[in-house]
């Protein structure tokens, strides 16, 4: 079985537009997160699902030249682009990740995926139950499965953010959940605004080291020693479905 993780990216994000290509240390955030991807021990391949807008070429040629295979889609139909990327690649097992996660735990990725494969469900990931922050976020299903999703989802929010259509209907799926021995959940690790992108500088400042990759439980440790920083961005509100 091949495993395929695929990475949605585009320029155009709302709340802080490039924010993929944001730099810290010399090296975009975007940077950041394909290395620590790169460092799952079950991927077979990596994709960077992009857009067809002519901004996103910035990402097309970023890619090249880290040889990263690209797909290019719909920017809105999401669902859409995430199954021709799938296709493409010939994909048995998708592993969807977001591009606003540069600090992501290669380690939670490889969990995650060993759920899945350890048991007969449909979707696995660690985001419906949701004890591991936000920027960890992994999910893990079939291609077949990927493909009921495309040709049968219908509602706009079930294309914008692609799995909806799985998880919102057990009656359909069996749907599995890896939780963290510790609820994680109140702090936030993705980048979606000039808060986020604050405090994730930081950690990456302090924590980062050529040749060594730090793990979740590095970062915990520091915020934990450090509480202020949790204050930097713990009132940001996720987007809900629907929200644009």
């Amino acid at each position: 079985m091949k495993i395929v993780g695929i990475i949605q990216a585009r320029m155009g994000s709302t709340r802080l537009p490039g924010k993929i290509m944001k730099q810290v240390r010399g090296k975009s955030l975007l940077d950041y997160q394909l290395e620590r991807v790169q460092k799952s021990n079950k991927l077979d391949e990596i994709i960077v699902a992009t857009t067809i807008k002519g901004q996103d070429d910035y990402i097309v040629d970023f890619c090249k030249e880290r040889n990263i295979k690209v797909s290019r889609g719909s920017e809105d139909n999401v669902l859409e682009r995430y199954y021709h990327a799938a296709k493409e690649a010939n994909a048995d097992i998708v592993v969807r990740m977001t591009s606003d996660c540069p600090l992501i735990d290669p380690e939670i990725i490889d969990l995650v995926i060993s759920s899945y494969l350890e048991n007969s469900l449909d979707y696995v990931s660690n985001t419906q139950i949701r004890t591991y922050p936000r920027g960890m976020d992994t999910e893990v299903f079939s291609f077949s499965v990927l493909e009921q999703a495309f040709m049968n989802a219908q509602k706009e929010y079930e294309k914008e953010h692609v799995t909806p259509y799985l998880y919102l209907n057990p009656n359909l799926y069996s749907i599995g959940q890896v939780e963290n021995d510790v609820d994680l959940s109140k702090y936030r690790l993705t980048v979606d605004t000039p808060e986020d992108f604050e405090l994730i500088s930081i950690l990456i400042e302090d924590l980062y080291q050529e040749n060594k990759l730090f793990g979740l439980d590095k970062i915990i440790q520091k915020l934990e020693q450090e509480p202020h920083l949790f204050e930097i961005n713990k009132h940001i509100e996720q987007k809900k479905l629907g929200d644009k």
